[in-house]
């Protein structure tokens, strides 16, 4: 088996991906956001309630530095607030505004075509066999790292 060329097509898989949010946004007149601001949104819209920096961070498996910028920018284009905890000072809560509500449906439109597109052809079984990969190479990653 040739398997030289993994790190091509991961790489290749997510710059197409990566694109085609892009042209989806655009298409639903969602110009100002970006394709990495989907994993804040999708995180507070699942939540229901609002969440600190660090269980944002924890929930889209990116550092608190990385979240602080793109929920900094979120706040900034209106689709975020954030909010002092009334018993501690220190911890700032990220609450989704009006703005954010009103996209809900489109952008769950927009994540259900991400995920039809990239699940086409697939059956059941092959969805769940290369989640499981998938996740098997991340978890590989993920403790050569450590």
């Amino acid at each position: 088996m040739n398997d030289k060329y993994i790190i091509y097509f991961i790489s290749r898989t997510k710059a197409n991906m990566i694109k085609f949010i892009e042209n989806k946004l655009k298409e639903n007149k969602l110009n100002d956001l970006i394709p990495t601001h989907g994993n804040i949104l999708t995180a507070l819209y699942e939540s229901e309630k609002s969440l600190t920096m660090k269980e944002i961070a924890k929930k889209i498996g990116k550092d608190k530095s990385t979240v602080t910028s793109l929920v900094n920018k979120l706040a900034d284009l209106g689709y975020v607030k954030k909010q002092k905890c009334e018993k501690d000072k220190r911890v700032t809560y990220i609450v989704l505004t009006n703005k954010a509500r009103e996209i809900e449906d489109t952008f769950n439109f927009i994540s259900s075509q991400v995920k039809e597109t990239a699940y086409s052809d697939f059956t059941d079984e092959e969805k769940k066999e290369f989640l499981r990969l998938l996740r098997k190479l991340s978890t590989n990653f993920k403790n050569a790292n450590n």
